[in-house]
């Protein structure tokens, strides 16, 4: 029987060639849509498909088959909360930013399996998902709320990251000056 839902899949590799080739492998592989494929730093490349849970499952299975040893990351989430997209697409809505959560990773796919445990586990708002470009090859998210909620979704997220042993670091600022959280919202 086959899962029906939403679902994402990521690859990232440390190869652009190889990134290529799990591209086209994905799309070969089961009905799936690319929705970034795009190089990232320093030189990774990154391949993030939707569809259903088994399409996508297959997919990245066989994207990693592929990739084989250039993988860095990836990860499949059903029914991913629909908070994540506009975060990385960097257009979420902020009417004010109360307490300031940011969780920083050495994977792209890291920060985003943990940028949706923290969204669904907490009553917080994702502000940000910035995916490995300018910064080193590094990911992080940021989130707001009220202090308690941003606290405990730094360490739901935190925890994601850990588990792959890839945290870079993480913080809360209570009540962040309105100069630091502009230029990142």
């Amino acid at each position: 029987m086959k899962k029906q839902g939403t679902a994402i899949g990521l690859i990232e590799t440390s190869s652009i060639a190889k990134g290529f080739l799990i591209a086209d492998t994905v799309l070969k592989t089961a009905n799936v849509k690319i929705l970034v494929n795009r190089t990232i730093c320093p030189g990774k490349y990154m391949v993030l498909i939707g569809g259903d849970v088994d399409a996508v499952n297959s997919s990245v299975e066989a994207g990693v088959r592929v990739g084989a040893h250039t993988v860095v990351d990836h990860f499949v989430i059903a029914n991913v909360h629909p908070a994540v997209f506009p975060a990385i697409s960097g257009v979420a809505h902020l009417p004010e930013v109360k307490a300031l959560g940011v969780v920083e990773s050495f994977s792209v796919a890291s920060i985003i399996e943990a940028a949706d445990a923290a969204v669904k586990a907490t009553p917080i708002q994702l502000v940000c998902i910035h995916l490995a470009m300018a910064i080193g090859g590094k990911a992080w998210v940021s989130m707001t709320g009220d202090v308690a909620s941003v606290e405990e979704a730094v360490e739901v997220a935190a925890a994601v990251v850990s588990r792959k042993g890839l945290l870079a670091e993480k913080g809360v600022i209570p009540a962040p000056r309105p100069e630091i959280v502009r230029d990142f919202v």
